[in-house]
């Protein structure tokens, strides 16, 4: 039987490509209950009405206002916290809005659930948050220090407070793939940044499994991420274009403000503490008390030997095996299938 069969499950940010997929996977696990929380009502009624399933409630409101998250939780089991400002230009314009959103917000989330005895809340992170150069990635940075100090200060709480990382999410929203295929489509040249440039590749459906992991196996504080491969962004763009039939047309427009060339999922202090869980790592909380020495005055006898676990290191994907992973995408089987 499901961990989660006849549960009450909240997601927040749950009219996003994740919170989508995570509703889909619940119901089908027999979930007792889902509740919704976003901003959008118009996404909210287009997922309402096609869903048409009761389990689902809708809430309007935003991880910013502590009494709408309130609503959401009471009698709730599980938190899928997704709600985030997650555009790397809208958070480096608007900063201020990003702490409120992926700070503050995530804040809220965690102690409402705490007063509401939630059992379980997973928090959603990136890899931008390793070594951030923009915005985005140090509010998620923020948010992930916001989670642990919750798990390290609350030790009693009926609350287990975790995080999942993820490198890059395939066919989610503002991700890639659905902009080649969009201008392929159009006929147009296929923009890359740098051709070089490396990002891991998970699809929604393995973005699900490793929320799912952590759910079942998270202490208070952990933190996971998934082994994915990688592959450069010019490959990516000849396996999209390969796919639907046409000759890669590549347009280079160099490198944006706040991109790296590759992105890690964990550093190498995260790596020396990593354990390794098969598909995942799990890297355990710093548990270390409010007691300031064990800071400042006292360190590690070990050196630190390892190294980041990022897009450059890992597993490196060739154009046969990216066309594979794309193809198996469901909504580039949809792409595909309406081209023959």
């Amino acid at each position: 039987m499901s961990a989660f069969a006849d549960s009450t499950v909240t997601i927040t940010g749950g009219t996003g490509s994740f919170g989508k997929t995570m509703v889909q996977h619940l119901l089908a696990d027999g979930v007792g209950s889902i509740n919704v929380l976003s901003r959008d009502e118009a996404k909210q009624d287009e997922m309402r009405q096609s869903l048409g399933d009761p389990r689902v409630k809708f809430f309007i409101g935003d991880v910013r206002d502590r009494g709408s998250v309130d609503a959401a939780m009471a009698d709730t089991d599980f938190v899928f916290h997704a709600a985030a400002l997650k555009q790397v230009p809208s958070c480096e314009f608007f900063p201020d809005q990003a702490v409120k959103t992926n700070v503050v917000g995530s804040q809220n989330v965690i102690e409402s659930a705490h007063v509401h005895g939630v059992r379980s809340v997973v928090c959603l992170s990136t890899d931008k948050a390793v070594y951030p150069v923009n915005a985005m990635g140090m509010s998620k940075a923020l948010m992930e220090k916001t989670a642990q100090a919750f798990a390290r200060n609350n030790p009693n709480s009926p609350t287990t407070v975790s995080i999942t990382r993820y490198g890059n999410v395939m066919y989610s929203r503002g991700s890639v793939i659905p902009l080649f295929v969009r201008q392929i489509r159009e006929g147009k040249p296929l923009t890359v940044t740098e051709p070089r440039m490396t990002r891991f590749l998970m699809s929604l459906e393995e973005s699900v499994d490793l929320v799912k992991h952590a759910f079942v196996h998270a202490e208070p504080g952990d933190l996971f991420v998934k082994k994915a491969p990688a592959c450069t962004v010019d490959t990516l763009a000849r396996a999209v274009s390969s796919l639907m039939g046409v000759e890669p047309d590549i347009r280079r427009i160099g490198i944006r403000h706040g991109e790296k060339m590759y992105e890690t999922l964990l550093s190498r202090e995260e790596m020396l503490k990593a354990t390794d869980q098969g598909d995942y790592f799990r890297v355990p909380l710093d548990a270390r008390s409010l007691d300031y020495s064990k800071y400042v005055e006292e360190g590690e006898d070990e050196a630190i030997v390892a190294a980041d676990f990022d897009s450059d290191n890992t597993e490196r994907l060739d154009l046969e095996a990216t066309r594979r992973l794309v193809a198996s995408l469901p909504e580039m089987v949809d792409v595909l299938r309406a081209l023959s």
